[in-house]
């Protein structure tokens, strides 16, 4: 090797790897941003309420040295809904990136691609019609999941336009489920429908721990197959022939991707019903914070947590004397926020 040539690849090692540094310092930045936004959101949703906790009171009772009635408010009203928002938020956030990664488009989430409809369509029937709560609806919930997301791949095994039609599909069949939904509804009993519907708009209100840790489990669970998923992915966006060039299986990636997207939404979905909006809203935030092409399933994570507990004190507390489900609100921030994303250059191609 000519020393010319020894210079060069010198040169080229040294700004790959500062490109590296860069982008490791920016990605740290915005991690901890976000966490700080989580811990502020988390600890105002801990204080705030018909029982105010002090910042004193909160610290001390968080460890065991409040009075009963402090105890029982954090620890049993207040940190199960909060824990709740969190996990979930979490699991939305990483089910939209890794979809939209493994379509590249910004449009692909559980809702627009009718996986949210599915679960909801599987779960209302079990609700009405057979009368299963508790695990059972979770199982029926990622059935109906798991369903249209085959449904929909056996549908786009040869598409070419980056998910387009794919999404269009999924509206289609969104709207499908809808309507069978809405028959249920109307054939069920007053007070079942009144349930179905409180499910179906999607509410973070009297949270048991046991679904916390069994959401929590499941996120658990997921992760070795979500971060091959992530190891993956990137090439996997390259083309087929070129993944298989590198050694990489396109197919067992798209089916590990969907088996997870799937799974995440669906047992969210079975406890509180389908939240819209923060599996799209999460990556489309974190993308641009990370700034460097990346998937970014950890900050969608963290970001999708931090929208949803954020929707919840807004649902709680935006209206004075009046406490909304948490579907309402991130339905209408995140309605508002697919119109700027189609209006701004991010959706001109879109």
């Amino acid at each position: 090797m000519s020393a010319a040539t020894l210079e060069h690849v010198t040169e080229t090692a040294g700004v790959v790897d500062a490109v590296r540094r860069a982008v490791r310092r920016r990605t740290i930045l915005v991690v901890s941003l976000v966490l700080v936004v989580v811990v502020v959101v988390t600890a105002v949703a801990l204080s705030i309420g018909d029982y105010m906790l002090s910042p004193d009171a909160l610290w001390r009772t968080l460890w065991g040295g409040g009075a009963r009635i402090e105890s029982y408010v954090l620890f049993q009203v207040r940190a199960p809904r909060v824990a709740m928002a969190l996990v979930a938020g979490g699991a939305l956030g990483l089910a939209g990136a890794l979809l939209q990664s493994l379509l590249g488009n910004p449009l692909a989430s559980p809702d627009l691609l009718g996986i949210s409809g599915g679960s909801g369509l599987v779960a209302v029937f079990a609700l009405l019609v057979i009368g299963t709560t508790g695990p059972l609806l979770a199982i029926g919930a990622f059935a109906g999941g798991i369903a249209v997301a085959g449904l929909l791949l056996l549908a786009g095994r040869a598409q070419l336009d980056g998910g387009y039609r794919l999404i269009l599909a999924g509206i289609g069949v969104s709207f499908l489920c809808a309507a069978a939904i809405d028959f249920l509804l109307v054939r069920a009993k007053v007070e079942q429908a009144q349930t179905a519907l409180l499910w179906l708009t999607g509410s973070l209100s009297s949270t048991p721990w046991w679904q916390v840790v069994t959401v929590a489990a499941v996120f658990l669970a997921s992760i070795p197959a979500i971060a091959v998923s992530a190891r993956w992915l990137p090439i996997v966006q390259l083309g087929p022939s070129t993944a298989s060039a590198l050694g990489v299986r396109p197919g067992v990636v798209r089916v590990t991707t969907v088996i997870v997207a799937v799974l995440l939404t669906s047992v969210t979905c079975a406890f509180l019903g389908p939240i819209s909006f923060i599996a799209l809203c999460a990556p489309a935030i974190a993308r641009p914070l990370l700034g460097h092409g990346a998937i970014g399933v950890g900050t969608s994570a963290l970001v999708g947590s931090a929208l949803l507990a954020s929707a919840d004190l807004i649902a709680q507390f935006g209206i004075p004397g009046l406490q909304v489900p948490v579907g309402v609100v991130t339905g209408a921030l995140g309605a508002v926020f697919l119109l700027w994303l189609l209006a701004t250059s991010k959706g001109r191609h879109l």
